[in-house]
């Protein structure tokens, strides 16, 4: 079942449209997702109670290593990808290897784009073009104290 929720850019975009065909309102958020803690869980929850799908974007192995340095991921986009599509609001999960998630953006067309709160909604990549097709741009509070860098600070002094 999992499995099935991990697509292809071409499945998303076919899903995306069938969805939008049902009048859905399509959800769109993108990340990580290293290391899955609270602060992850409590965020894609309240990203898709803001529609009817919530389709996820994550980041390949090497756009995180891009990103985030050498060290990153934790957790390869595989093991991720079935963690992130386990989660019953998480209706599609796909990868994308790009610096930004733009193209997918502009390629599933969502209604709501979403991220948190240490976002602003001038720096949300996409904003402009889901804001430009009579969408919106929404951010969520980050439960406090929860991230994947200060989880791993915190293991690596465990030691």
């Amino acid at each position: 079942m999992t499995e099935s929720k991990i697509v292809t850019r071409t499945e998303a975009i076919r899903q995306a449209e069938a969805w939008h065909a049902d009048g859905q309102q399509l959800v769109f958020t993108n990340g990580c997702f290293d290391i899955v803690h609270l602060g992850h869980i409590d965020y894609l929850e309240k990203a898709r109670q803001l529609g009817d799908r919530l389709i996820l974007g994550l980041n390949t192995d090497a756009s995180v290593s891009a990103i985030k340095g050498p060290q990153r991921p934790v957790v390869n986009e595989y093991a991720r990808a079935r963690l992130m599509a386990a989660l019953e609001f998480v209706d599609l999960v796909t990868l994308f290897d790009e610096p930004t998630p733009l193209e997918l953006i502009q390629a599933v067309q969502p209604d709501i784009l979403v991220k948190g709160d240490d976002y602003t909604v001038a720096n949300i990549v996409g904003s402009d073009f889901v804001l430009g097709r009579g969408g919106r741009v929404e951010t969520i509070a980050l439960v406090p104290g929860y991230s994947t860098t200060r989880l791993i600070e915190r293991i690596k002094t465990s030691f």
